[in-house]
């Protein structure tokens, strides 16, 4: 079975994350981190590179899947041509002493006939590790270890070594549950006891109940908006509150082509969406935690601010290519880490700042130490917001005067005055307030083309960018502005395909790579916010509908789609886009994040 990346469904326990596809092989996975060495790497390669597929060997009739409600467990269901029926149930279990992955197979007809293969490749499928078997004389099992990693394979099923994979045959009849289960420890500690499997799913269960009984939107979306939240809880590392912008790496955004990037790390950009949509959804805890890493990655001379941080706030993410894997349907390179780490984008700086005050607007706990974050973050910039930067697409070109860029400048001296006049902090209102006012009049002036009708992508172009969708977003100007107005013409008559939003007219000397990739869903969503905001209310539902319908069979979105192939790219699942799924149903719904930013 050939699968697309649509065709996977994430399971995770709030630490790391693998990518089940229908086909019932898990083809990638990473312990202990989700940005650590993966131990299967086939979705970037072939089965040589590491999985764990658990199948029938029987012809297949049907095969369908779904999560338990309110769950991130997965049960997908086989049925044969022969009769049989076999659902295997994949989880993740809640982080305690070790990292657990446990497969349960129950047969409900008949009797099917089985098989498992599963192939360790450590360092992303460049280590073959040392096997040897184990068992208690009640299951089956190995322990694969290569340096520092070692993982405990388990069994129900007597297993056999077979070119340097662990495989097994049987049959499951009517009634009868089979459990397989893998663990992660660091090869210096001793074997951690094996859970009973069923209790394990008894837990999981309940975990996941209990945090999704906490949502409180009650809108008619209920079911979108409760997988996205799901999944944006799965994307997050428990340890530190930081969010994963997606869990895999090098998924391309062209097929076959090189904008294959590394996305499993923190973006600064994220910030204020993911605040809004846990804070409204009533996770406050969730938003509490990204907050303070938030404060603690950025923490020092503001100069040095990034873009992008590690799931702890690391910031060295050195960009390096696996030239041994072949990339996901040859789309070279494979990249780890992300050079673009090093860029300047000052549209961070205005993310910062807004997070930081939509926190106290939605009423987390008081901190001083963001306000001290903040006044650095404002003095700086009163020097730096003049500088062109590479902007919020991460263009890998020459540096220009992007005008988002300059919104978000003017966004972050906006909310530190009203973070004085609304919160009672100590600062130069006036001061700032004068930068404000300077950088409006600058956008107004170099930022919007009267030639076109529209603002552009940046000073002296002529053509549109989808980020400019954000203006209204994030209170520069109206919504229904008229200068607003026929930048969404433009962007509808440019930068629409077939219903989808790509981000700008790509140009290899704009943003130094080869043209082609999917339209952004992220930008759809905020083409959906701008018609509501517009009044322009069918509209925006029929486009918000139309998102939804892109979603798996299990409701989860990559970072792109190809209308013209009708497929999803980029990595997956993308945590902006079920951010932006959040975020819109809340706004259609009224008073959601775009009512409430642009106050």
């Amino acid at each position: 079975m050939s699968l697309r990346i649509e065709d996977y469904a994430l399971i995770g326990d709030c630490h790391t994350a693998a990518l089940v596809g229908k086909d019932g092989s898990i083809d990638w996975l990473c312990f202990p981190r989700f940005d650590s060495e993966a131990c299967f790497a086939a979705l970037l390669g072939t089965p040589e590179h590491g999985r764990w597929l658990l199948a029938p060997t029987e012809p297949i009739k049907s095969i369908s899947r779904r999560y338990r409600p309110n769950t991130l467990i997965l049960e997908t269901t086989f049925e044969t041509e022969a009769g049989g029926v076999v659902t295997l149930t994949d989880f993740m279990t809640p982080r305690g002493e070790a990292a657990d992955l446990v497969r349960i197979l129950s047969c409900t007809r008949g009797q099917v006939r089985m098989k498992t293969d599963l192939i360790v490749r450590f360092d992303y499928g460049w280590v073959v590790p040392w096997v040897r078997r184990t068992g208690d004389g009640q299951s089956n099992g190995i322990r694969a270890t290569a340096g520092p990693d070692t993982l405990y394979f388990r069994s129900a099923v007597p297993l056999h070594g077979e070119d340097m994979h662990t495989v097994s045959e049987f049959a499951i009849s009517e009634g009868q549950r089979l459990h397989f289960d893998l663990t992660w420890t660091q090869t210096h500690l001793p074997e951690t006891p094996p859970r009973d499997p069923e209790l394990a799913l008894q837990e999981t269960d309940l975990f996941w109940r209990e945090w999704s009984s906490q949502c409180t939107y009650k809108g008619r979306w209920k079911e979108a908006v409760m997988r996205s939240l799901i999944t944006l809880k799965a994307l997050t590392y428990a340890p530190t509150g930081g969010i994963c912008a997606a869990a895999t790496t090098s998924v391309p955004e062209h097929l076959g082509g090189v904008r294959n990037w590394d996305y499993r790390f923190c973006w600064l950009r994220d910030a204020t969406f993911t605040l809004y949509s846990l804070m409204m959804a009533g996770y406050v805890d969730e938003a509490k935690a990204w907050r303070e890493w938030l404060l603690n990655a950025v923490a020092g001379n503001p100069a040095g601010l990034q873009i992008m941080y590690g799931l702890a706030g690391e910031r060295r993410l050195t960009e390096l290519e696996l030239t041994w894997l072949p990339g996901y349907e040859n789309s070279r390179p494979v990249r780890i880490g992300n050079a673009a780490y090093q860029q300047r984008q000052l549209d961070v700086y205005g993310e910062v700042m807004d997070a930081l005050h939509v926190a106290r607007k939605c009423g987390l706990p008081p901190s001083e130490d963001a306000w001290r974050v903040q006044r650095s973050i404002v003095n700086f910039l009163e020097h730096e917001w003049q500088n062109p930067d590479e902007g919020i697409w991460e263009v890998r070109g020459p540096r220009r005067h992007f005008t988002h860029s300059k919104v978000m400048a003017w966004v972050a001296f906006d909310r530190a005055v009203k973070d004085i006049e609304q919160f009672g902090h100590v600062g130069d209102a006036d001061r700032w307030r004068a930068a404000r006012d300077e950088v409006h009049a600058q956008i107004m002036a170099q930022g919007w083309n009267p030639k076109v009708n529209a603002f552009t992508q940046h000073f002296g172009s002529d053509e549109p960018d989808a980020s400019l969708l954000m203006l209204p977003l994030v209170g520069f100007l109206p919504a229904d502005d008229p200068k607003m107005v026929g930048t969404v013409k433009l962007i509808e008559r440019l930068l629409v395909r077939d219903g989808f939003v790509d981000r700008y007219l790509a140009h290899p000397e704009v943003d130094g790579l080869p043209e082609g990739e999917g339209a952004f869903l992220i930008c759809t969503f905020w083409l959906a916010d701008n018609y509501a905001l517009q009044g322009r209310h069918a509209e925006a539902r029929q486009v918000f509908e139309r998102l939804l319908a892109l979603r798996n069979d299990v409701g989860l979105l990559a970072e792109e789609y190809d209308p013209t192939a009708k497929r999803q790219l980029g990595n997956f699942p993308q945590a902006f886009s079920h951010i932006g799924l959040i975020n819109t149903a809340l706004n259609l719904k009224g008073g959601g994040p775009a009512e409430d930013r642009t106050e």
